[in-house]
């Protein structure tokens, strides 16, 4: 689709969503009539670039964003709004910190070498209650909730409606289930090249929380909603392709796991800068409350806690499910949809034009036999721990951007900042007596 004027007269819609994605993985829109889309469509829609987690200040031109007619998506619960993915242009020039751009600028570098990279994601959240203070239903309560029917069919209607909602925008979802934590929810969906993929997880992320406030209740991706119970991920399943998307270059039948030596060079670049990595793929306080964590109610929080790959074995940083794709399974919840996939293909496609080589697989249990590994290098302990190791990875930077690595740096440090400053309830418990 590339008229949206054409596109609203055809579906009867009335408003568009002029959306593009901040540095801290906000959406932000503009809600332009139908009446005035030709227009806006050629000029795009003004923001004030400082009014939105975007490192610029009020001295700062406009910032217009034009609107990528291609991923124009119907809102099938309120259809006469349609929501469309836009890159940020700034005095003639796209935006380099503006996440969206900053994929589309690898993907294009990874199509110059005839590589199309391609993507799926599996985003969990929890349904809460409305004020955010407990999971929204009080009899999912088991030690073990993983998969379990009956609180699926309890949450039927709100699951049911998001599923239902994407079979009808022809993504291809295929499974919902409970998942690990009290209240934890997962669909998964057919994969697609890398932009298309982030498109849709911001746009997932919109629906999840929409529907679920249609049912008077709240979805949260949140890291770590609850200490005491597993946290929020978000999966990415990788592979590379030719660019007609016909030949999975990632796949070699001759291999063990069935991976191509292109395939264990990307995971080369992965374990390489793997800290460096977590600083984008993990970008909050509370995303450290989730990795490097003791077990949880489950048994397990399903999270790594160091760099390093193994088979089919989701104690590791990656896993090889299936021949010819790997899983990264670092990411959580709070991470960008866009520098998520932006950072994996940064490291990955500087592992394939170095040839790095990722190490020994270990086919082991990292969560029991993990101590005896020597030499496994270990995820930051916290939020500044990762800055400051971004911030010392040059090559990743420059590949992600030095425009964007900046202002990403600067912006999540001065939000570390404030977060020193709080004083919390466990400090006062075990310190005012000193």
């Amino acid at each position: 689709m590339s008229d949206l004027a054409k596109f609203a007269k055809d579906n009867n819609v009335k408003f568009f969503l002029f959306n593009f994605t901040d540095l801290f993985g906000t959406q932000r829109a503009k809600l332009v009539p139908a009446q005035a889309v030709a227009s806006m469509q050629k000029s795009g829609a003004g923001f004030a670039g400082f009014a939105s987690w975007l490192d610029m200040t009020p001295a700062h031109p406009d910032m217009f964003v034009m609107p990528d007619a291609s991923s124009v998506i119907q809102l099938p619960w309120k259809p006469e709004v349609a929501w469309v993915a836009g890159d940020p242009w700034m005095d003639g020039e796209p935006v380099a910190q503006a996440p969206r751009n900053v994929l589309k600028r690898l993907m294009a570098e990874a199509g110059e070498q005839g590589l199309l990279p391609k993507s799926g994601v599996e985003p969990e959240f929890h349904l809460i209650s409305a004020d955010g203070t407990t999971i929204s239903d009080a009899r999912d309560t088991q030690e073990k909730p993983c998969y379990d029917q009956s609180a699926v069919m309890r949450r039927y209607d709100v699951i049911s409606e998001i599923c239902s909602t994407m079979i009808e925008l022809g993504w291809g979802p295929y499974q919902n289930d409970h998942e690990d934590a009290n209240g934890q929810f997962e669909i998964n969906w057919d994969f697609n090249d890398a932009l298309t993929t982030a498109d849709q997880h911001c746009f997932f992320k919109f629906m999840v929380k929409s529907i679920a406030e249609k049912h008077e209740l709240r979805a949260t991706f949140m890291p770590k909603p609850f200490i005491n119970l597993t946290g929020n991920g978000c999966h990415v399943h990788l592979s590379v392709w030719d660019l007609k998307g016909k030949k999975n270059l990632f796949h070699d039948k001759k291999d063990e796991v069935g991976l191509s030596s292109m395939a264990y060079h990307f995971l080369g670049g992965l374990m390489k800068h793997g800290e460096a990595i977590t600083a984008i793929t993990n970008p909050t306080v509370n995303s450290y409350k989730r990795i490097n964590a003791p077990p949880t109610l489950s048994g397990a929080t399903w999270s790594p806690s160091s760099i390093t790959y193994g088979g089919n074995n989701r104690t590791h940083m990656v896993r090889v499910p299936d021949e010819g794709r790997i899983e990264f399974r670092l990411a959580d919840g709070a991470a960008n949809p866009y520098l998520l996939q932006a950072i994996m293909l940064a490291a990955g496609l500087a592992g394939i034009e170095q040839e790095l080589d990722p190490g020994k697989r270990l086919d082991i249990d990292m969560y029991t036999e993990g101590h005896k590994v020597k030499g496994a290098k270990k995820l930051p302990l916290n939020l500044l721990d990762a800055l400051r190791t971004f911030g010392k990875d040059k090559a990743l930077q420059s590949a992600l951007g030095d425009e964007c690595s900046a202002a990403f740096i600067k912006l999540k440090t001065n939000e570390w900042n404030t977060y020193t400053r709080q004083l919390t309830q466990w400090e006062r418990d075990t310190t005012l007596d000193c």
